[in-house]
Order: C-alpha cells, then structure tokens, then sequence
C-alpha cells in the first residue's frame, strides 16, 4: 500500500542465511498476511521456522492472535496495554517493554512484570532518539523507572540482560558466567542504575576506545530521489466535506479514525488551525512515480508553518506536516538538497534543519552535535505551536500503514482495520 525503495522477497533472504551478524527475521509487520497464509509472507516464515521469527501485531487478540503465534513469531513489542500484553504472555510470545520517544508503554505494562514472569520479558527503546537518550538515558532508564514503580529490582535486571538474550537466542551473552562474552556495567546504585563502568566483550568503553575502533565510508548517500513541488500540489482534490481525519494519541503510535466535516472552499479543503486540523503529505521520494498524496491530521497542535521528514516507517517517503502550503513546499524541497533528515519550515523559509544524508536516515556527525540540531529542531517546532514531546518520530509512525487504525502513504489514506486504501 505503499511505494518502496526496494522489493525483498524470500529469494532475497536466502544468500543471507547463516550470515553470522544475523540472528533471524525482524518485525514480522505483515499480520493480515499471517493470518491469510499470503504465499509470499508464508514463503519468508517458512525459511526461519527452526530459528527466531520477531513478531509485530498490534491490537491483535483472540483467534488472530493464535494464528500469528502459531506461525512461529517468538517475540511482540507493540503491545499498549495491560490487557494485551497479559494475552499475548499468556500465548507464549516473549513481551518487550517498549519505551521509546513516542510509543512509551512502561508505565501501561510494569504490573506485569514480576519475578514470575521476567524470564518471559524483555525491554526495548524502539525509536529512542539521541535527545532523549542524553536526557533521560536508555536502558538504565528504564530499569530505574520499573523499580521506582515497584518492579523487583531482580525481575527488571532480568528483563534487561538475561531474558532479551535468550529471547533472541543469544547464548553468549546475558549473564557473568565462564565462556559467555564479557559484557558487564557496574553500578554503585542498584535502585536508581547509576551507571559507573561499562565493559563491552571485555573492553571498557571510555573515550579512547571509541577514538581506536574503525570506521568505512558511508552508503547510501544522494537517496531521495523526489520531484520538486509547489504549493498547489498540496490541495485536497475532493467533492465531499466528509473527511477522514488521522487522530494522534499522545505516547502511542496507533492512532484514532476520526471523521470530521471540512468544508470546500475554492475548489480545496483548507487546514484550520482553531480546530486543530492541518495537512498531512507523503512524497514519493525513490525516483519510482512522483506520487503526492494529502489527508488530514489532529494532534500536532500546529498554528502556522509546516515540518518534514524523510524518517517515515518502512518505506521513509517524504512525509510533511503543516498548516500553509507554500511552507510544506518548501519544507519537502529542502529534504531533497540536503539528502534527507527533519526540517522546519515558516513565511517561506527553512528555520531549523537536520540533515540526515545516509539513506535520508542517518547522520554522520557526532552524538553530541545530532542532540544539539534536535534541541533546535524541537524548539522550531514548538515556536510554530506543536504540543507534541516528540513531534518528527510521530510524524515517521503516521505513514506505517500497518499499526491502527487510520494512517496515510504516497497511495493515500489508508484504514489499517480493513487493511485497505480509501478511495
């Protein structure tokens, strides 16, 4: 329902069986394709079926459910609430915490872990960017936070080290024991995980050992491939004032199917600010069709302006945000000079920007330099009125057109539920 990069198929995945940096098939998005035996999502299953298949099937229960684990799908970290999560558990899919920048679900499935069941879960920082690493941290982070909610410090250290290793069938790693690698952090608090020493398959990771290790030239450079636009590309071709509008729920990554009335004026329908209703784009950005495609978002809270970013999962078309179409122009524009990444854009010209020039995805400057241009970025965003912690990543999850329930690609609107587009 969108349009890629790249096509991988399970002819593709065949040389790379038994390479010894992989451990198996990741995030096994496609769950309708599970549930209904598809030939091609079958085809990819049944070369990993004796060793580790990562699952995603969010809001998936009941007789679904038993498909998708019946499938061989060993692990699940898009589970939102108790509810879920207890079900899935129960199912014998390993949960993953998951607290991340946007979907941040520790808080919702803590009570679930306990000593009797952390040898059965694990804990993940699914898009955690840098700013919120330096902040609050990663996985220290969030073992402090599970104990300080009441977690036995026992069942959140398992969780983090021991049962993510065995979940993954990692079985060199995960404890201190004879033979297994020497991966170990000293603490001088157990309850708050202040971290003091780091060893990493021995080494201790201090500035010097990050000055030795090596490095290769970057890939994927010049990938954003996407007609330049104008303006007007960006109004809605529509005869009805029914809308549906994508809904943002804050901390999460699913969304809400809303309906709301836009009336047409000018032939368009206009983004409106007192209502809290902006336009949402995606840029076909591979050099495949120029496809454009628009709806409508709630939840960004945006009064003027317009933000973009190629980080728009899986397929990282150009996706933009914004209440003035002549600043998505020019938001979309920029991302193609500069290979990629976030910008902000207002009254015509680009106010902050992140270039992201690996694969429109990555940066190659230093940590410590990304979290300064984030905290610009963050600002910029938030002088043109966005209320949302972390608006770019949640703009990268609205064009995921596999996580409920409405989202938008490059094709158009799509209703995760029914797994189709919307004429």
């Amino acid at each position: 329902m969108e349009t890629a990069g790249a096509q991988i198929d399970a002819t593709d995945l065949v040389p790379l069986m038994g390479h010894p940096s992989g451990i198996g098939l990741a995030e096994f998005m496609n769950y309708p394709g599970v549930i209904h035996c598809d030939p091609a999502a079958i085809a990819k299953l049944r070369l990993f079926e004796f060793g580790h298949i990562d699952g995603h099937c969010p809001l998936l229960s009941g007789r679904d459910l038993n498909a998708y684990a019946s499938a061989g799908i060993r692990t699940e970290h898009e589970a939102t609430t108790l509810e879920e999560a207890r079900e899935k558990l129960q199912k014998g899919l390993r949960i993953l915490i998951r607290e991340g920048s946007v979907s941040k679900d520790l808080h919702a499935l803590q009570p679930l872990l306990t000593q009797t069941t952390a040898p059965y879960m694990c804990l993940c920082t699914d898009d955690r960017n840098p700013l919120d690493i330096a902040e609050e941290g990663h996985l220290n982070f969030m073992v402090a936070e599970l104990i300080r909610l009441g977690t036995p410090p026992l069942a959140a250290y398992r969780a983090a080290s021991l049962s993510g290793a065995e979940a993954f069938g990692l079985k060199d790693r995960g404890q201190i024991s004879p033979g297994k690698r020497a991966d170990i952090v000293a603490l001088s608090d157990v309850q708050a995980c202040t971290v003091e020493i780091v060893l990493a398959g021995g080494i201790q990771v201090s500035e010097s050992a990050f000055a030795a290790r090596g490095s290769q030239a970057p890939v994927a450079r010049n990938s954003v491939k996407a007609p330049k636009v104008r303006a007007q590309d960006f109004r809605t071709t529509a005869n009805r004032e029914d809308t549906d509008v994508i809904g943002i729920i804050e901390g999460q990554i699913i969304t809400e199917h809303l309906y709301e009335t836009i009336p047409i004026r000018d032939g368009d329908k206009h983004p409106d600010p007192t209502r809290d209703l902006a336009r949402i784009a995606v840029v076909e950005r591979h050099g495949k069709n120029g496809n454009i495609a628009t709806g409508f978002v709630r939840g960004f809270g945006l009064q003027a302006g317009a933000i973009a970013s190629t980080v728009c999962h899986d397929h990282h078309n150009i996706v933009c945000v914004g209440m003035d179409y002549g600043d998505i122009a020019i938001a979309a524009n920029r991302l193609s000079e500069i290979g990629g990444g976030f910008v902000v854009a207002q009254g015509g010209r680009v106010i902050a920007e992140l270039a992201l020039p690996v694969a429109g995805l990555m940066s190659l400057l230093p940590f410590e330099q990304v979290r300064t241009e984030l905290k610009n970025l963050r600002a910029a965003a938030m002088s043109l009125g966005v209320c949302l912690n972390e608006p770019f990543l949640q703009l990268a999850f609205l064009a995921l057109p596999v996580i409920p329930a409405l989202k938008i690609t490059d094709r158009g609107m799509v209703d995760v539920t029914k797994f189709e587009l919307i004429s």
